[in-house]
């Protein structure tokens, strides 16, 4: 595991004015002199080089700035931050060209066909394109009608959005830095099995499109608005403030574990999804069954036929749903508590636990055929093992 550094806020000494972010009070306003921040720079990566080596940090991304198309995060112009990018990439390369470094991390999709453009017309490097997206797409606050939001969304807008970035960066690597199902912070939805429906299609379906998709946050210990006490409180991360996987974190768990050779699949169905990866010994099955909010939305009853596969030595379902990997369910029934002790904890985390159970299926004349319920909002992740024998049991 490397670093992506981003390179924000500005440092109070070097900031042309007072406007700021959050509770830690992050100054968003551009340099009073770009070749102070330039030499800042500099001497900050220098550092780095000189502590860990080229070859280490070579490995790294440096990216410039946060969200500079939002007038909350960026006090400048677009020019402005076109300038600081330019400063940047030259204090970078100068202490070693071959590092990488990228921009613009704006939100929305914003200003990738100008940066291109910018830095071709300049000659100047762009070893990466750097974006942030949301299917809410707007600085998020608690209070916010985020249902109306995502319900009014297309459906995988997200995936538009992504062929879009790629249409307009050309060959140039896509960094996806931030992203999640809404930018409120305080969105029940995080927490619950929707979520981790939301998070499988969305990898899913951007495979191909990005080199770089990091999910905001792993945890709701997240510094930027008051801290709230409550366990489930809507927040950004994977894990909640005692460390309790929310669905979302078993949704990146099972995304995990399958193989890098996708196989094809037909079947088209309004709210159902399903990929299937192979490996050298198993299968995955994927399947979501996804809505936005407001929409209907039922369980189905899903019937897969594989072709021309090894008769399996096991076949076993693990499931993200209201009953199954969902600490949220479990903590209401409590009564809510603000405050679990360590036994109740322990509880939570058991019941957000993947539970691997064997799946009934039939194999005839080298096709496998397998039936199995999907809930709303539910995933299912099925292993078809077709290598040594094993048997279904809890997940390691």
């Amino acid at each position: 595991m490397r670093p992506l550094v981003e390179l924000s806020f500005m440092p109070k000494a070097l900031s042309s004015g007072d406007q700021t972010v959050f509770r830690y009070a992050a100054n968003v306003t551009p340099p009073k002199a770009y070749a102070q921040w330039a030499d800042l720079i500099r001497r900050l990566v220098a550092h780095w080089v000189e502590r860990y080596g080229h070859a280490e940090v070579r490995e790294w991304c440096f990216e410039v700035w946060n969200e500079p198309n939002l007038e909350a995060f960026w006090a400048g112009t677009q020019a402005e931050y076109f300038k600081l990018y330019r400063h940047t990439v030259a204090a970078i390369k100068g202490v070693d060209a071959e590092l990488k470094v990228g921009g613009l991390a704006t939100a929305k999709n914003a200003w990738i066909a100008d940066f291109v453009e910018f830095c071709a017309d300049h000659q100047i490097d762009c070893d990466f394109v750097s974006t942030h997206h949301y299917p809410t797409d707007a600085l998020g606050k608690e209070g916010d009608d985020t249902e109306t939001a995502l319900a009014k969304s297309p459906r995988s807008i997200l995936r538009e959005q992504t062929r879009q970035a790629k249409q307009e960066s050309g060959a140039r690597p896509r960094f996806y830095t931030e992203w999640n199902s809404s930018s409120n912070p305080r969105d029940h939805l995080h927490d619950e099995p929707y979520a981790a429906a939301f998070v499988v299609k969305t990898v899913m379906e951007a495979q191909g499109l990005v080199e770089c998709y990091s999910f905001w946050t792993l945890s709701d210990i997240v510094g930027e608005n008051y801290f709230p006490s409550v366990p489930l409180h809507g927040g950004f991360g994977l894990l909640n403030l005692q460390g309790i996987a929310k669905p979302l974190y078993r949704a990146f768990e099972v995304l995990h574990w399958p193989g890098d050779r996708p196989l094809p699949v037909t079947g088209v169905h309004p709210t159902v999804d399903v990929w299937v990866i192979g490996s050298t010994d198993k299968f995955t099955v994927l399947a979501t069954n996804y809505e936005r909010p407001r929409h209907p939305l039922r369980k189905e009853h899903l019937r897969i036929a594989m072709a021309n596969v090894p008769q399996p030595k096991a076949v076993c379902i693990e499931r993200i749903d209201d009953e199954h990997a969902n600490a949220r369910a479990l903590w209401l029934t409590m009564g809510s508590p603000e405050y679990p002790d360590a036994t109740q904890c322990e509880r939570l985390q058991n019941a957000s636990a993947l539970i691997r159970q064997p799946l009934a299926a039939h194999y005839e004349n080298g096709s496998l055929y397998m039936e199995f319920d999907l809930p709303p909002q539910g995933v299912a992740a099925i292993t078809v093992d077709v290598g040594m024998p094993s048997e279904c049991g809890p997940t390691p």
